[in-house]
């Protein structure tokens, strides 16, 4: 099992700037992706960013430019840098795993922590 607990949302205002942070804990060992998704109100979730164990990244067009992840394999942590924020940023986060393990894929979801961007 893994076990993943956002922090660092908030409310910011247009342009300002947040960073979120995901600590894992639990069979890390077999991780192969960290990173993010986002959902607002009356819509699906979607990608924000990802990063692989080997440091690839994929990030959604909206936010390209503006967010940046980042992982800290020492603390297992990975981080949301989000830059220029917008109105419709706002959503809750959410942190994601996923690891293989005897053939397998777990995924893994943290509660969620609410980013609220104000025009």
């Amino acid at each position: 099992q893994v076990q993943l607990v956002e922090s660092g949302g908030g409310l910011v205002q247009a342009g300002g700037s947040l960073r979120l942070s995901c600590a894992a804990s639990g069979s890390l060992g077999s991780i192969n992706t960290m990173g993010w998704y986002r959902q607002a109100p009356g819509e699906q979730r979607e990608l924000v960013a990802v990063i692989t164990s080997g440091g690839s990244t994929t990030f959604a067009d909206s936010v390209k430019g503006r967010f940046t992840i980042s992982k800290d394999t020492a603390k297992n942590t990975v981080y949301l840098q989000m830059n220029s924020l917008k109105p419709e940023d706002t959503a809750v986060f959410y942190c994601y795993a996923r690891r293989r393990a005897g053939g397998a894929v777990y995924e893994y979801w943290g509660k969620g922590t609410q980013v609220t961007v104000s025009s």
